[in-house]
């Protein structure tokens, strides 16, 4: 039996911008630089996302020349549940320890 897994910081990030405008079709290239999260994290994170069928998938409708085509993505009905749910999790989740250490400067103090 597999244990559903906690998505990570940079996967709630990109269902964070997927659920600003869930109709519209997005572009791996525009999150990474809109995310700062480097191509090598984000195109795993999309691919990881469609294939459990939360986002839908396109190639861009016209071809621009001197450029390979691009892809498309946009959240699906279960994906934006997913999202919601997801954000709503980390939301309401209390601070992570290394997260509560980190409060805690080097004198003891808080």
């Amino acid at each position: 039996m597999s244990r559903a897994r906690r998505p990570s910081a940079q996967t709630l990030a990109v269902l964070g911008a997927f659920t600003d405008d869930p109709d519209r079709w997005r572009y791996g290239y525009d999150l990474c630089s809109e995310l700062a999260v480097p191509a090598g994290s984000m195109y795993p994170i999309l691919m990881r996302l469609a294939d459990r069928g939360l986002l839908e998938t396109s190639w861009e409708p016209q071809r621009v020349a001197g450029r390979p085509p691009r892809h498309l993505y946009r959240l699906t009905s279960a994906g934006r549940a997913f999202a919601d749910d997801a954000i709503a999790r980390t939301e309401r989740a209390p601070a992570a320890p290394a997260a509560r250490r980190a409060e805690v400067r080097w004198d003891g103090a808080r």
